[in-house]
Parts: C-alpha cells; sequence; structure tokens
C-alpha cells in the first residue's frame, strides 16, 4: 500500500514537472513566478537591512526551497543525473545561503544563482512554443533579452553586496544598478565609484570582461529578426525571415510567414 502511494505521488509530481498537459504547464508557470518572488525578496531584504523578519523570512524561503528541490528530484526519472545538474546545484548554494544567514552574515550575494535557472528553462520554452504563435515568432529575441537582464541583475548583485557596508556611494540596489549601466555602457560619469582593493579589481573585472558580453548581448537583441527553418541539404536553422536561398549552401528554401519583412 505505502509502495503505491509512493509511486502515485512519484506520477503525479513528474507530470507536474515533466508532463505536456495543461495541469503541468500551470505548475511550470508558478514556478516560474516563484523563481521571480525569490528574485524580488533578495533585492528587499538588500533594502531592509537589519529587519527582524528577515531572518524568519530567510528560513521559510529557505525550506520552500528545499522542499520544491526535493519534489524535482525525486519526481526526475534519473535521479543521480538530477542531483548533479546546473539548477539543482544552484539551489543547493541559495538554499546554503538561506539557512546559514541564521548564524552567518552577508551571504546574500550567494543568492543572485537563483536567477541564473531563468537562462535555461527547457520545460517553460517548451510549453510556450507549444501554446503561444507569438512567443513562436519571437523567441529568439525574447530568450537573448532574458539573458541580457539576468546577466545585469547578477553583476548588479555582485556590486551592491561587495560595497554596500562601507562605500557610502552604494546606498541602495538602485545606486548599484546605476553604477553597473554606466560601466557597461562604457558611459562612466565618475559620480559613483568602487572602495578598496577589491573593488577596484571587480570595476576591472567589469569593464575588461563585463562591457564585452553586455555589447555581445545588447547586439543579439537588436539584430535583424531571424527565423528557425532548417535546411534540407546542409541543415543551417536560423535565416532571415525574407530569405529565399540558404546562406551557407544556396539551396532554395520555402519559409512560412505571414507577409512579415
Amino acid at each position: 500500500m505505502a509502495q503505491a502511494t509512493r509511486a502515485n505521488l512519484r506520477d503525479r509530481l513528474r507530470e507536474l514537472y515533466f508532463g505536456a498537459g495543461p495541469a503541468g504547464r500551470k505548475f511550470r508557470y508558478g514556478l516560474i513566478v516563484f523563481d521571480l518572488v525569490t528574485l524580488a525578496i533578495f533585492i528587499i531584504a538588500s533594502v531592509a537591512r537589519e529587519q527582524w523578519w528577515l531572518l524568519p523570512l530567510d528560513a521559510l524561503l529557505g525550506s520552500l526551497l528545499t522542499l520544491e528541490l526535493a519534489a524535482r528530484v525525486y519526481a526526475d526519472r534519473n535521479r543521480r543525473e538530477a542531483l548533479i545538474n546546473f539548477s539543482t546545484l544552484a539551489d543547493l548554494i541559495v538554499i546554503a545561503s538561506l539557512f546559514l544567514a541564521l548564524f552567518i552574515d552577508n551571504l546574500g550575494f550567494l543568492r543572485v544563482v537563483r536567477s541564473l535557472r531563468l537562462l535555461r528553462s527547457f520545460q517553460l520554452l517548451r510549453d510556450l512554443r507549444a501554446v503561444s504563435p507569438w512567443f513562436r515568432r519571437n523567441e529568439d529575441v525574447l530568450q537573448r533579452s532574458l539573458n541580457l537582464g539576468v546577466f545585469i541583475f547578477v553583476i548588479t548583485s555582485i556590486v551592491y553586496v561587495t560595497q554596500n557596508d562601507f562605500n557610502p556611494s552604494i546606498a541602495s540596489y538602485v545606486d548599484a544598478l546605476y553604477f553597473t549601466i554606466t560601466t557597461l555602457t562604457t558611459t562612466g560619469f565618475g559620480d559613483i565609484t568602487l572602495i578598496g582593493p577589491g573593488g577596484r579589481i571587480l570595476a576591472v573585472i567589469i569593464m575588461v570582461v563585463g562591457v564585452g558580453l553586455f555589447l555581445r548581448l545588447l547586439q543579439a537583441v537588436f539584430r535583424p529578426y531571424k527565423v528557425r527553418h532548417e535546411c534540407p541539404d546542409c541543415a543551417l536553422q536560423v535565416h532571415d525571415i525574407d530569405a529565399v536561398h540558404c546562406k551557407h549552401c544556396g539551396r532554395v528554401l520555402f519559409i512560412k510567414n505571414e507577409g512579415e519583412v
């Protein structure tokens, strides 16, 4: 009886996490909302420091993330692989930062890794492709925009948690965002600077590495619109929306469209 109950529970969880039915889709949409809420809580916690309710909130959020992670691994057909994949490791780091906050201060920077789960939510992408023609048409631009947003969020969070304690110029998350954007866009007004050896090293890393990645992501968002259509000869999958021939092999293409240019 107990074995049958466990099997039914596993099947139900597997349908919610990996199934193609309406219930599974709604559940995964809810998980994305939950991910966004955890990121919002991180930003709120970075502003409302020293508040009595932060530690109970960390414990509650850590417990919810632990339950969600346990259910996801339990539902997976290959549990060993599920335990070592990227999203699981990211969640374990976040859970550790939440519970260790009860004993060790300033671990908030570890929570930014939660945002990385938004980069590659394959199940959600599959769901949106199935139900939304608009998403299928704009998938590449939306994915690139998400990559850009998460990249800016991670850099801003690192700047905030490493400078807020002793840098009067970084008094809020908005200040860190302002510094990050001006640095990544090479505007550099100079009214906010990072202090200390660690701050200067971080600024150098942002300027040398971050600017290059930022410009590539920005270019990817605003590059001319492309469509996905596999060439029968060379298998090239991305083409201009008005392409008549494959740029790689010259094969005549028959790309379905609605007259867009």
